[in-house]
C-alpha cells in the first residue's frame, strides 16, 4: 500500500477547515494529522505532526499564513505548502511565493483542483496555474539577473531540464519529452541544484528564465 500523505490545514474558518478535513480524508492516500485556526496554532501543529503537506490560508488573525511562512523560512524548515486563498492580489500571490509556497489554489476552486496540487508539491514540484506562475515567475526573475550565470555550470542535458521546469514541466513530462527515465531526470534535478545552488524547482525555474530573459 502507498503510503499517505499527512497533511495539515491551517484555517481561521472552522466550517471550512473542518469540511477540507473530511474531504481529504474521504479521498485515498490522504491522512490530515493535525489542523489550526491560526498562524501559531499552525507552528504548534507543524512541530508536533511534522506533515508532508500544509494547506495555508494566508488571511488570519493574530499570526497570518505570511508569517508562517517567514518563520519557517527563517528557521530554514520549509514545509511543501500550498496556499489556500481567497485573495485576488497578485502581490499577495508573488509575496507567498518568495516566502516558500509552492502551490496555490483559490477558494473558489475546486477541490480535485486542491487534492492535484497537494500530490505535486508532496512530490517535489510545483502546482501554479500557468496565468499565475508566468507572472509571479517573470517578476522574480526581472529581479534576480545576475544569479543566472550558475546555470553556465550545468551540461547542456542539464540546461535542457532546467528550462523545461521552467515551463512548468513535471517529471514525467520531462521524461517524456526527452525520451528519457523518470528517474534519469530526477537524478539530473539533483545535480542541477547541487550545481547552481537553487533550493527547489522554483527557484531553478527563476534562474532559468532570467537566463533566457537576458538572451533575448
Amino acid at each position: 500500500m502507498a503510503k499517505k500523505i499527512r497533511v495539515a490545514i491551517a484555517d481561521d474558518h472552522a466550517v471550512l477547515r473542518e469540511s477540507l478535513a473530511l474531504l481529504l480524508e474521504a479521498q485515498n492516500g490522504f491522512e490530515v494529522c493535525g489542523s489550526a485556526a491560526n498562524g501559531s496554532e499552525a507552528l504548534e501543529v507543524l512541530s508536533r505532526c511534522r506533515p508532508d503537506v500544509l494547506v495555508l490560508d494566508l488571511l488570519m488573525p493574530e499570526f497570518d499564513g505570511f508569517e508562517v511562512l517567514r518563520t519557517l523560512d527563517r528557521g530554514g524548515h520549509r514545509v511543501a505548502t500550498v496556499v489556500l486563498t481567497g485573495s485576488e492580489s497578485q502581490t499577495d500571490y508573488l509575496q507567498a511565493v518568495r516566502l516558500g509556497a509552492r502551490g496555490l489554489v483559490l477558494k473558489g476552486d475546486s477541490p480535485e483542483k486542491l487534492f492535484t496540487a497537494i500530490r505535486t508539491v508532496a512530490n517535489g514540484e510545483l502546482a501554479f496555474a500557468d496565468d499565475i506562475a508566468q507572472r509571479v515567475l517573470g517578476t522574480m526573475a526581472s529581479e534576480t539577473r545576475e544569479l543566472a550565470a550558475s546555470l553556465h555550470r550545468l551540461s547542456d542535458r542539464e540546461k535542457q531540464i532546467a528550462f523545461l521546469v521552467a515551463r512548468g514541466l513535471k517529471n514525467r513530462d520531462i521524461a517524456a519529452q526527452l525520451n528519457i527515465s523518470e528517474n534519469t531526470v530526477k537524478r539530473h534535478l539533483q545535480s542541477i541544484f547541487a550545481k547552481t545552488g537553487s533550493r527547489d524547482r522554483l527557484e531553478l525555474a527563476v534562474l532559468a528564465l532570467t537566463e533566457l530573459s537576458q538572451a533575448a
